[in-house]
């Protein structure tokens, strides 16, 4: 199996590799994008705007939304979530356009600061989706943001994260398109738990509806 991680340089990509190479996947760190890869992961630390520009920069806007809509096996996580959204009120330039809607700043609360950092539970609302199997209710996930997706169809959230009265987009399920607003690779044996089962649908090409 081929896994590739996408460099456009925002990303955290060494400990997303690690956290695989733990799971006994060698994934390679890439900027062109092949069909001979089983599964695609876009990581991302930073500010919508550079990012984008950086996947303008490196001509990978096409491939990349070329490769979600033959539904092959995607993994977002943290800004790579936020880049699949046609717009962020972050910054100005259009995001990839996969999921309709906006990403919006999380509005602050007495005793709640932002960016929303540390450890939190998810709550599924899809419970069924490929990536929860064999998880906890209510698992401990790690997170690190200041905004969070608002999909046009709700039911494409696959799980949501409470903050306060805030209630957060926390992953994102359509097809073999799956994104996170938490980092995986940083939550522990949950984090690599997702991580594996995203790995079982990138080795049986899963078309997950």
């Amino acid at each position: 199996m081929r896994l590739g991680i996408i460099d456009y340089d925002m990303g955290n990509l060494h400990s997303v590799a690690k956290a695989l190479a733990h799971l006994g996947v060698q994934a390679e760190v890439i900027q062109e994008i092949s069909d001979e890869y089983d599964g695609l992961i876009l990581p991302g630390v930073g500010a919508f705007d550079p990012a984008m520009r950086q996947l303008q920069q490196r001509h990978l806007i096409t491939p990349i939304r070329r490769w979600i809509t033959q539904n092959k096996p995607f993994l977002g996580i943290c800004l790579g979530l936020q880049l699949l959204f046609t717009a962020s009120e972050e910054g100005q330039e259009p995001g990839l356009g996969i999921i309709p809607g906006v990403v919006r700043q999380i509005e602050p609360l007495p005793g709640y600061p932002i960016p929303h950092m540390g450890w939190n539970q998810l709550q599924f609302t899809q419970p069924a989706c490929p990536l929860w199997r064999n998880l906890p209710p209510e698992a401990w996930v790690y997170f690190v943001h200041s905004y969070h997706g608002v999909p046009a169809a709700p039911e494409i959230i696959a799980a949501t994260v409470s903050y306060g009265s805030h209630t957060l987009t926390a992953a994102l399920a359509q097809g073999n398109c799956f994104a996170t607003q938490f980092h995986p690779e940083k939550s522990g044996s949950v984090g690599l738990s997702i991580l594996k089962n995203w790995l079982t649908v990138c080795r049986s090409g899963l078309a997950v509806m």
